[in-house]
C-alpha cells in the first residue's frame, strides 16, 4: 500500500478574534438522535437472503398489514433488505421540516443499490416516533475502477427522505437564565467571555462557573432571543488549545507551526533524531542544513537540532527528506508525545 502525506500548516497567533458563537453553544440547543428499523425493497437480487430470517419476519408482518397472509418459511425473495435508519433532528424543528437519513444494512445483503426504503417510524431515546422516513436509496461515492472515494453498497442515504411528527419543545424565549457550554475547558477562556459580555452591556449578566460553563442573566429590556442574538455575534480574544491531529488511515497530520519539541533523542528503526539542549551542535560528515536549526545527517540518518528545540512542522518537513514514510513520522510523533517532549494534544482519528 502506498500512503500519502499531507501536512497542513496552521498559522495561528496564540491569541485570536473569534465570535462566542465559534467557541460555545448554548446549553440544550443541540440535535437529537434517531433510529428506526424498516425494510428496502426493490432490489436486483442482492438482498438478504434465507438466513437473515428476521427480514422474512418484516416482510410476512407487512404483508399480514395488508391484509395479505404469508408464512415466513415461504418467502424467498431476494429483493428485500432488512435495514437500520438514522438520522439527526435539529433543534426547533417543526412539522412538515425534512431532513437527510442514513440506511445501513443489518443482515447478509450485498447491496443496497437501486433500493427504495418504506416508511420507517424514526424515535427518539424516550422510545417515541418523532420522524418518518422513506425514499429511493442515495449509495454515492466511486467505485475503485471509477476512481474517486470507494462507495459503501451496504450503506446510502435518502435525502430529504425524513419529515418530522413531532416537535421538541424548547422554550427560550420565557427564560431569564440561560448557560453557554465552551467547546473547549479553559479557565483564561471561560473569564475573557465573561468579561467581554459584561462589557457589552455594561452589567454583571455574564458568569463564569467552571471552566466551560458561564451563566447568563437575561437583561430586564431584552428578550432571552435578542440577549443571546447580541451575544453570540460578540467577539472575544480566545486562545485556541495545541493540537496535533494525525488520520493513521490516510496518513494525514495537520499541526500548528508553533508547536515546539523540548530536547529529546529517540531512534525509529534506522532513523534517529536528536533535540539536544545546546546552542550548537556540530555538522556529521555528510549533513546538510535545512534551516538556521535543522541539520540532517545524511551519512547517519540522524537529524539534529542546533538551539535545543524545534517545532512538529519542521520535525516533519526534515524526516520527509530523510525518506520516512507516514507510518513512520506518525509513530515517531507518538512517541515524543509519550516522552513527553511535545506539549500540545496528540489526537488520533
Amino acid at each position: 500500500m502506498i500512503f500519502k502525506l499531507f501536512l497542513t500548516l496552521l498559522f495561528t497567533l496564540p491569541l485570536f478574534a473569534e465570535k462566542i458563537s465559534e467557541v460555545a453553544n448554548v446549553v440544550g440547543v443541540r440535535d437529537n438522535q434517531l433510529i428506526g428499523y424498516s425494510l428496502v425493497v426493490g432490489l436486483k437480487k442482492t438482498g438478504d437472503g434465507t438466513t437473515s430470517r428476521f427480514t422474512l419476519q418484516s416482510i410476512s408482518n407487512m404483508l399480514r398489514a395488508m391484509n395479505i397472509d404469508m408464512d415466513p418459511v415461504d418467502i424467498k425473495s431476494k429483493n428485500v433488505a432488512a435495514v437500520v435508519v438514522t438520522a439527526k433532528l435539529k433543534p426547533f424543528a417543526r412539522q412538515g421540516d425534512k431532513f437527510d437519513i442514513t440506511v445501513s444494512s443489518i443482515g447478509d445483503a450485498k447491496s443496497l443499490e437501486g433500493g427504495t426504503l418504506l416508511m420507517a417510524p424514526l424515535r427518539g431515546v424516550d422510545n417515541k416516533i418523532y420522524a418518518l422516513g422513506q425514499g429511493p436509496l442515495s449509495i454515492g461515492g466511486k467505485n475503485e475502477r471509477g476512481g474517486g472515494s470507494e462507495s459503501h453498497p451496504t450503506a446510502g442515504s435518502v435525502y430529504g427522505g425524513g419529515i418530522v411528527e413531532r416537535e421538541i419543545v424548547q422554550d427560550i424565549f420565557h427564560q431569564d437564565y440561560i448557560n453557554l457550554s465552551m467547546k473547549e475547558s479553559s479557565f483564561q477562556n471561560a473569564i475573557k467571555i465573561q468579561s467581554r459580555i459584561n462589557n457589552e452591556f455594561s452589567s454583571q449578566v455574564a458568569v463564569a462557573l467552571d471552566p466551560r460553563t458561564i451563566k447568563l442573566q437575561r437583561p430586564k429590556n431584552r428578550s432571552m432571543i435578542e440577549f443571546l442574538a447580541t451575544v453570540q455575534e460578540l467577539d472575544v480574544d480566545y486562545k485556541a488549545k495545541a493540537k496535533i491531529i494525525i488520520n493513521e488511515r490516510t496518513g494525514t497530520i495537520i499541526a500548528g507551526v508553533n508547536i515546539n519539541i523540548k530536547p529529546v533523542v529517540i531512534s525509529h528503526g534506522d532513523i534517529t533524531i536528536k533535540v539536544l539542549a545546546q546552542d550548537a551542535v556540530n555538522k556529521p560528515a555528510g549533513s546538510v542544513e535545512v534551516d538556521p536549526n535543522l541539520v540532517i545527517g545524511l551519512n547517519e540518518n540522524e537529524l539534529y537540532t542546533k538551539n535545543g528545540t524545534t517545532t512538529v512542522a519542521n520535525i516533519t518537513r526534515s524526516l520527509q527528506k530523510l525518506g520516512a514514510t507516514p507510518k513512520d513520522i506518525i509513530s515517531i510523533l507518538e512517541a515524543m508525545k509519550s516522552a513527553g517532549a511535545i506539549a500540545a494534544d496528540l489526537e488520533v482519528i
